[in-house]
């Protein structure tokens, strides 16, 4: 688990699609990390974030307490309330 965003406000954009404006609540939202979508307590979509901006500027991660721009690869049906969820999958080779 990395962090967890509250979705606020959502844009749309002739180019770049749905664009969630969020609120970071708890620990940190990166570029290009796995993320799930989650609305009234079930996962919606998992897959990636595909842009993070910050004051219309690029940003490679954003923390808690700030306010971000966040777009997901192939996912457009974004809602106000929606929470963000950002993780990590890591692989740990076994000792024998």
């Amino acid at each position: 688990f990395l962090g967890r965003a509250n979705v606020r406000q959502v844009f749309k954009v002739t180019k770049a699609g749905t664009i969630a404006g969020c609120y970071v609540q708890k620990g940190v939202i990166k570029r290009n990390s796995k993320c799930r979508l989650i609305r009234a307590d079930e996962k919606v979509y998992e897959g990636k974030i595909s842009s993070l901006k910050r004051f219309k500027e690029d940003a490679k991660e954003v923390s808690e307490g700030y306010e971000c721009g966040i777009s997901l690869e192939n996912f457009q049906k974004i809602q106000p309330g929606d929470m963000i969820e950002t993780f990590e999958v890591q692989k740990i080779a076994r000792r024998l």
